[in-house]
């Protein structure tokens, strides 16, 4: 199991809390230093069953600097998104667990964590 996360993030800090909690066997990336090749980013949409439009934040100054909320969300963008997730990993939501099983969560809450361990 790998946790996706950014150490300032009180959402990120709390999931981590809660895989030690459960004793949970887990390895820390943290994203912003170790950031995701375009590659990993499909791999982890793949896992999550989402779009990148689907784990992108949207009111981080890049997505507006980028004009994020303009662009098309369809197959013909798809990769465009998928670039600026890994040219700017801060648009990158937080965090993202991906789980034994293959699968993957956005852990935003303890609901979200929990289901992750269970997999």
């Amino acid at each position: 199991m790998e946790i996706w996360i950014n150490p300032a993030c009180s959402k990120c800090r709390s999931a981590i809390s809660l895989l030690d909690a459960e004793g949970a066997d887990y390895t820390v990336r943290r994203y912003l230093e170790d950031v995701p090749s375009e590659d990993e980013i499909r791999e982890v949409l793949d896992r999550l069953g989402l779009e990148p439009w689907d784990i992108t934040r949207t009111q981080e100054a890049a997505a507006k600097e980028l004009g994020l909320k303009e662009w098309a969300r369809d197959a013909a963008t798809r990769d465009r998104w998928i670039t600026a997730l890994a040219e700017h990993p801060k648009l990158i939501q937080r965090p993202i667990i991906t789980a034994e099983d293959g699968t993957a969560v956005v852990a935003r809450t303890e609901d979200a964590v929990r289901d992750a361990l269970s997999r």
